[in-house]
């Protein structure tokens, strides 16, 4: 999936506009216009891989930015990821179907841990399991409910039913620019033979490296991106 360390540009939706939120928390969102625009101003600056999420799906369960993402599909010719508001294994067919070449499957493979199993047997190295993590556990529902689970303790689980790969996001530090926290991606880094993607925090250079140093095998970079703290180009030459 990722031969090599890959920086990963975000593109998070809400209402039809790349936002980023402060925590995941719904409010503290600033917007970057539009997600075609997005996309592919970062596939022209060296992106290999876009990470795409549905906030609006994520938190209430009907994914809202379905029209953005096809349009993204259609504009673009890399590899495209895609979490937020995929909560069934039919759901995630038609995606699949439909262009998007990962499915990222949080609150979805929390409840119902078989879902990884169901939909591999089906499309094989397709779905990510997103492991986000506040306060040590495992929170689903647009990161509002816990759920007592150990993030690494889980990652070994959804590796075993098939998981392409483990998306795991610091949400304490989400959106914040304030660094990275390298010691639970390191313990899922441990825990699993699959690649894990590490989110959450990245405020420097420093971050990236220590994330790959961590043992991640990518990194997604939202806001430090948006807001011009480096550029794609010296993120990806950083980590060669």
């Amino acid at each position: 999936m990722f031969p090599e360390f890959e920086v990963v540009p975000a593109v998070d939706m809400q209402d039809g506009e790349v936002v980023q939120l402060v925590q995941g928390e719904r409010g503290t969102e600033t917007s970057y216009g539009d997600p075609v625009e997005a996309a592919r101003r970062w596939v022209d600056a060296g992106a290999r891989t876009l990470h795409l999420v549905d906030l609006d799906g994520a938190f209430e369960g009907e994914r809202k930015n379905a029209a953005a993402v096809e349009a993204i599909v259609e504009a673009v010719d890399v590899p495209v990821q895609l979490g937020g508001g995929i909560r069934t294994a039919a759901d995630a067919r038609t995606l699949l179907d439909g262009g998007v070449d990962r499915v990222i499957l949080g609150t979805a493979a929390v409840n119902d841990p078989e879902i990884v199993a169901t939909i591999s047997e089906t499309h094989p190295d397709s779905v990510l399991v997103s492991l986000d993590a506040k306060g040590g556990e495992v929170v689903i529902e647009g990161w509002t409910e816990g759920t007592g689970i150990d993030p690494a303790d889980a990652a070994g689980r959804y590796a075993d039913l098939g998981a392409a790969g483990i998306l795991f996001t610091d949400v304490d530090v989400e959106g914040q620019l304030t660094g990275v926290n390298t010691t639970t991606v390191e313990r899922v880094v441990d825990a699993v033979s699959i690649p894990v993607i590490a989110s959450g925090g990245v405020a420097t250079l420093d971050d990236v490296r220590a994330l790959r140093d961590a043992g991640a095998a990518a990194v997604v970079v939202g806001t430090a991106l948006y807001e011009g703290r480096f550029t794609l180009d010296e993120a990806t030459t950083a980590v060669e």
